[in-house]
């Protein structure tokens, strides 16, 4: 019965033709080991994959045995691979479970480009969905995070998500088919533990079939979200103007929230964030919100969102200078790109930096400082263009607001001998 149930469930979700070859996630537990059996039972050229955190000393050790031992008497090839799991958590600043998480997904991909396989077969099954959609909801989400576990997500499949993991247990029993039991899946410490060991069994109690009452909630979620990431998709078309968001295109919308939401949580920004985010559409310009890897700036009429990135400190241009007699025959350059200095005039050595708050300068053709703030806000320059404006200085003193103005003390007159000409020459981005 539980074979044609999971046979059903692969050629109605194509998750599989026969003729693939089939990397299977085995760790050694219940739900593992039954999915290798019945792939095979079912007629799929199978190949194991084991890895070994090293977590649980003994305990990880029995494990890669036994999965050596199941694998050779099934004559089942397998490849096992050994991660210090711990070092690289503390390298990348992850949780331990992320860490295994990122190790366990990335060699399988390696391994299954190198064996050739198909797919990789992962045993997460209908109660992992249910426990997925309830810590989900736990901790906040959308109708993305209420469809629970999906069939297929790229090259991972997931055939025995239409079984629960009773019917599982049942199963090897069947077989009489021993397998190994990870002890920290009978402690109460972490959240998803907490809610299959102590939240899923009260709700049962209330509705004996709540798993599949989920399951069956996610699956119409699941559906109602292509239709809602579909009308995302035209709204993101509408509002979005390569990084920027455009806010008076976005109050047009159906729910200017959820687009919003839409845009910014893959960006690593929570629901708390973008509400405020959201409720700065009237805001003054240059309020920034930030998350380790983005920020978005309020400016007038729009958002603008960014990557962080260690560059933002290096000038996107490179400065050549120029040394030269001063002749009657010389034309001035007046492209934006130059900047032609009075060689007397200028202090000391010519530096480049970031303008900051205070930095004044003579305009050329004025008389008069003026901040170089109040300059490019005349400018009608956003937030993040301010941000990146360089200025030329020598011995402190400004002598060019690159790419905009010379400062007049330094310009060239009737008394000039010699003459620095720099040329702004931009980046080529490869």
């Amino acid at each position: 019965m539980i074979l044609n149930t999971i046979r059903q469930f692969i050629e109605r979700q194509q998750l599989l033709s026969l003729g693939d070859k089939v990397l299977v996630a085995l760790s050694g537990g219940s739900d593992s080991v039954a999915l290798l059996l019945i792939l095979l039972k079912l007629g799929y050229d199978c190949i194991a994959a084991h890895c070994n955190f090293q977590l649980r000393g003994e305990e990880s050790e029995r494990d890669e045995t036994f999965v050596r031992d199941l694998c050779r008497i099934h004559q089942v090839p397998l490849q096992v691979v050994r991660f210090d799991t711990k070092q690289y958590a503390a390298l990348h600043h992850l949780s331990i479970e992320m860490a295994a998480r990122d190790l366990r997904y990335g060699w399988f991909e390696t391994v299954r480009k190198e064996c050739g396989a198909n797919v990789i077969a992962v045993a997460h099954h209908q109660d992992d969905s249910a426990e997925t959609i309830l810590l989900n909801l736990i901790r906040g989400t959308g109708i993305h995070g209420l469809c629970g576990i999906r069939p297929r997500n790229g090259y991972i499949i997931r055939p025995l998500l239409c079984i629960s993991r009773q019917e599982i247990l049942d199963y090897l029993h069947s077989l009489n088919q021993t397998y190994v039991t990870d002890s920290t899946n009978l402690q109460d410490e972490y959240t998803r533990n907490k809610i299959r060991l102590r939240l899923l069994p009260l709700m049962e109690e209330i509705n004996p079939s709540v798993k599949g009452s989920l399951q069956k909630t996610g699956f119409y979620l699941s559906e109602v979200d292509k239709v809602y990431g579909k009308v995302i998709e035209e709204g993101k078309k509408k509002v979005m103007q390569g990084d920027e968001i455009l806010i008076s295109a976005l109050l047009k919308e159906p729910s200017p929230f959820a687009l919003l939401f839409e845009i910014l949580h893959p960006k690593g920004f929570n629901s708390s964030q973008i509400m405020e985010i959201y409720q700065a559409v009237d805001g003054q310009s240059g309020k920034v919100f930030t998350t380790p890897d983005y920020r978005v700036v309020k400016d007038r009429d729009r958002f603008i969102v960014q990557p962080m990135s260690a560059e933002d400190n290096k000038p996107p241009f490179e400065l050549t200078y120029h040394d030269n007699d001063y002749t009657p025959d010389f034309v001035i350059p007046r492209e934006s790109r130059f900047a032609c200095l009075d060689r007397d005039k200028l202090p000391g050595k010519l530096v480049l930096r970031k303008w900051k708050e205070g930095d004044s300068f003579v305009p050329f053709g004025m008389k008069g400082r003026k901040l170089v703030s109040d300059f490019l806000t005349d400018l009608k320059l956003s937030v993040i263009q301010k941000e990146q404006q360089w200025l030329l200085c020598s011995d402190e003193q400004i002598v060019w607001v690159v790419g905009k103005r010379i400062d007049n003390r330094f310009r060239v007159d009737g008394s000039t001998k010699k003459i620095v000409l720099v040329e702004m020459i931009e980046k080529k981005i490869i």
